[in-house]
């Protein structure tokens, strides 16, 4: 089998260089895909800095992937050469846990991620257990679909499984590479949405998106108007914020969800969690059949992630450029 080429990370922080490495004998249930497209997302990002401390160098980065089936092992009977498909943050699990043969493979003690401990999509072919790679509707763009494999079963999988429906009143926190596809499944579901953010410069975009109310969340006055309001709160920021004020602006029952990761400790006081029954959940991507409903959910109401083409060979200017929070909103490399 001839070696992949990419681009890979040698030390943490490190400007990725050229990297070919010998993938080995194909596995029975692995199939092995072509890349057409990767998306380019924030936890790469802390993976090539090694912010958490589970790098291993040098590595390919990239779990956003769209391409083609190019070769199957001896046990794929799901998956067909000249197939468009996906892969995601998840690669492969245990398959016989409790978590695994109930469908939330993504909550597998061992589950493998497509870039940890192995090589990713900022290259020309990767390989994967077949179960974890997704059919791509033939509405969606590849482009445009590369980050909802990451990004957008990040905020579709809590809002499904926190029943989000026509009669919800959903508030996303933080309106960037994953908040602004939050809105468009949120107004999917027939909920009414108001969006949270610092960056009043938004707001147009916002709404076109489909959200009903903009707040910004620096104006103390507009954020206590909004107590009582929402039914759910998806925060999908990774900035420190007064989670009290969002504690406030639950309903009686209602969830604030963090799917953003705050770099402090998050306090917040009890007595409003007891008086209104109110809970504060996580949520981490979703399992294949989630992600397979996702992308039908995406390609029947036309949600897609907003994009900035780069070439493959150009991984790095995507990177700087993310890094400086200056794309809007999610970065994706082409071979």
């Amino acid at each position: 089998m001839a070696q992949i080429q990419g681009l890979a990370a040698h030390a943490a922080g490190a400007e990725l260089l050229s990297y070919h490495y010998d993938p080995g004998e194909l596995k029975p249930h692995e199939v092995e895909i072509t890349i057409s497209h990767c998306g380019v997302c924030h936890s790469d990002l802390h993976l090539i800095a090694n912010d958490w401390g589970v790098s291993q160098f040098p590595f390919i980065p990239g779990h956003e992937i769209i391409g083609t089936v190019t070769a199957a092992g001896s046990q794929v009977r799901s998956r067909e050469k000249g197939q468009r498909v996906g892969l995601g943050w998840q690669s492969n699990s245990c398959g016989i846990c409790e978590w695994c043969v109930t469908g939330r493979e993504n909550l597998c003690a061992q589950s493998e991620a497509t870039c940890v401990h192995r090589h990713g999509g900022y290259a020309s072919r990767v390989r994967a257990n077949s179960r974890f790679v997704i059919p791509i509707p033939e509405a969606l763009e590849s482009e445009n679909a590369a980050p909802l494999l990451c990004g957008g079963i990040t905020v579709y999988t809590p809002l499904r499984i926190h029943g989000v429906n026509p009669s919800s009143r959903v508030g996303i926190v933080g309106i960037g590479g994953l908040g602004h596809i939050a809105i468009q499944f949120a107004r999917a579901f027939g909920a009414e949405v108001t969006a949270f953010s610092t960056s009043t410069g938004k707001e147009e975009e916002v709404r076109a998106l489909g959200a009903h109310r903009f707040v910004n969340s620096l104006d103390s006055k507009a954020m206590k108007e909004m107590a009582g309001s929402q039914d759910f709160i998806l925060n999908t920021a990774n900035a420190d914020q007064d989670w009290s004020v969002y504690l406030q602006a639950l309903r009686p029952a209602g969830t604030l969800c963090m799917v953003g990761v705050p770099p402090s400790p998050m306090t917040v006081p009890a007595f409003p969690l007891i008086s209104g029954m109110k809970v504060i959940s996580g949520s981490p991507i979703g399992s294949p059949f989630r992600l397979r409903e996702m992308l039908d959910v995406a390609a029947r109401h036309k949600v897609q992630a907003k994009t900035e083409l780069f070439p493959m060979a150009k991984a790095n200017e995507a990177i700087e450029k993310m890094k400086k929070n200056k794309v809007r909103y999610r970065a994706v490399l082409a071979n």
